[in-house]
């Protein structure tokens, strides 16, 4: 007699990890600065709107690609998403003309600073906007790199600035596209969209100045304004797929990678004399580094060893 069999099911699906495209933003952001020395010709405003400009064809290139043309149609016809993503393109905006101006002006300190105190931003940012909760660790490691804040402004305010709109347009760049029900590249293609127009404006009044463009005058220099485009929407879109893939706070703890190769870049390839007050505050920041990971390491262990 036969005896009937059922066939295997399937085993569930895993959601896809965020984990890659993690490490792949953040690589390529810890490496711009060395990007940035090949267009030091560039005054850093005019090359923002190059940057813009060069991001929406690779973006478009992307979107027909990955067939995401009905996605991007959706998501335009939908003005709360097109309110929030004019605000995500504004903080996006202003990250990177400071981080520009900052890496250009031999700032690197700084901006590898603001990296640092961006993840710490974002475990706070989280709690009192998308209702997470901290550990007794973690408001230990907010509160140290709070210390390390006081102690710029007390030795060093004049790169003050500079630190705190890196972390805070970034931190709330990814607060607003977390809570965008739009996929990542539509999202990255209209938000250089909305862009578009005001960078077009920024290239045309250097046209127009005695000094006239950069763009168009050597082919080397323009080609490698134009790979800007690509080195900004590659690793945005990677950005976006972690953000939604991944807790927010994770996604912080990935991000000192790039803060770190830029901090390394500042001693090596830049040169730059790292002041007494600096180096307290990165000493404070690493202190708070340590605690936030240990604490996330222990948490992993624990939800491992009841899984």
């Amino acid at each position: 007699m036969a005896t009937s069999q059922t066939a295997p099911q399937a085993a569930p699906r895993s959601k896809p990890s965020g984990l890659p495209a993690a490490l792949g933003a953040y690589v390529i952001w810890g490496f711009m600065p060395l990007y940035l020395l090949l267009v030091t010709a560039v005054p850093p405003f005019e090359f923002v709107g190059w940057r813009i400009i060069w991001t929406l064809p690779f973006c478009l290139l992307f979107v027909a690609l990955r067939k995401q043309f009905p996605a991007l149609r959706a998501a335009i016809g939908n003005p709360r998403t097109m309110l929030a993503l004019l605000a995500s393109a504004i903080l996006i905006a202003i990250n990177w003309f400071v981080y520009i101006w900052a890496i250009m002006e031999n700032e690197v300190y700084a901006a590898s600073l603001g990296y640092y105190l961006n993840p710490l931003l974002n475990v706070l940012l989280g709690t009192l906007l998308l209702k997470e909760r901290l550990s007794k660790w973690q408001w230990l490691a907010v509160a140290i790199a709070g210390s390390a804040v006081a102690l710029l402004a007390a030795g060093a305010l004049t790169t003050l600035w500079i630190s705190l709109t890196l972390a805070l347009s970034f931190g709330m760049y990814g607060i607003v596209r977390k809570q965008v029900a739009v996929g990542s590249l539509p999202g990255l293609t209209i938000e250089s969209a909305i862009l578009l127009l005001p960078a077009a404006g920024i290239v045309w009044w250097y046209a127009q100045s005695s000094a006239g463009s950069t763009f168009g005058v050597d082919p080397v220099l323009s080609a490698t304004i134009a790979f800007s485009g690509l080195v900004t929407a590659v690793p945005l879109l990677m950005f976006a797929i972690a953000a939604k893939r991944m807790e927010y706070s994770t996604l912080g703890f990935i991000q000192y990678l790039a803060p770190t190769i830029v901090f390394i870049l500042g001693l090596t390839i830049f040169g730059q004399e790292l002041k007494p007050a600096q180096l307290g505050s990165f000493l404070l920041i690493w202190t708070a580094v340590a605690i936030f990971v240990a604490d996330l390491w222990a948490k992993s262990r624990q939800a491992k060893g009841t899984a």
